[in-house]
């Protein structure tokens, strides 16, 4: 045989034994990974914020109540709000007295807040009371790991909201639970109503803020939502805007 041939046999048989092993190996896929190791995860990265702002619409013809750092407890507000669910020096670290009454345009007369006076309360509160998230915040709150800090840290706290009252739309912070309920999460980020209490289901509380730009009484309806931080619009919330969480310095 001569050399050129005995180079094309060699090929051929070459050629032949990689198919013989390819049928092998294929008739034998276990051996392939005789350990079960699986395949390298492929991570799949959904963008957060886009996924939140389809999936959170308008709470509609929601009551709204009329709230404040300082607020005294009385009968249709029994917890007094000094301390609110996720600060127990509220009122300290907001700089003093809410007064409803007594104001400086959307600010308390007498001093500059440190924390923004445009602020709301809604019936859940993500950590329970032993100090950890509830068994369902990671589920039902959509934001959750995107905003998720600790065990002890709310990731609700601070989040903006939109409401809406006769034409008018302002832009403020959650800041407390309530009115009445904390663990109402069906509402707040699922599709049922408020649930009734003394106040005809009411189901957000708004700051005096609120209240006065949207020249809303406390008992009347709105409508409100979530909504991401760039989306808030100009306005005199925008102040506080830069840092959600913290009292501006």
């Amino acid at each position: 045989m001569g050399v050129d041939a005995a180079v094309l046999f060699g090929a051929k048989a070459s050629e032949a034994h990689e198919r013989f092993l390819d049928d092998r190996r294929g008739a034998f896929r276990s051996l392939t990974n005789p350990f079960g190791v699986p395949e390298a995860a492929r991570v799949v990265v959904e963008e957060p914020t886009e996924a939140f702002r389809h999936s959170m619409g308008w709470k509609r013809n929601v009551t709204a109540t009329v709230f404040w750092v300082g607020e005294d407890a009385t009968e249709n507000n029994p917890t007094p709000n000094k301390a609110s669910a996720w600060d127990q020096n509220w009122q300290a670290t907001f700089g003093g007295y809410d007064h409803p009454e007594l104001r400086n345009g959307f600010s308390p007369q007498g001093f500059e807040p440190s924390l923004n006076p445009f602020y709301i309360a809604l019936p859940y509160n993500d950590i329970g009371k032993d100090g950890r998230h509830r068994p369902e915040a990671s589920e039902v709150i959509p934001w959750f790991w995107q905003a998720y800090r600790g065990d002890s840290v709310s990731v609700c706290k601070g989040r903006w909201v939109a409401i809406h009252h006769q034409g008018r739309v302002c832009y403020a912070q959650w800041e407390d639970v309530g009115p009445f309920e904390v663990d109402h999460f069906q509402y707040v980020f699922g599709k049922e109503a408020p649930r009734p209490n003394r106040n005809h289901a009411a189901g957000i509380d708004v700051s005096p803020a609120v209240r006065d730009f949207l020249r809303l009484r406390s008992g009347a309806p709105v409508e409100w939502r979530f909504v991401e931080e760039d989306e808030v619009v100009a306005g005199p919330w925008r102040a506080w805007a830069s840092q959600p969480q913290l009292p501006r310095r």
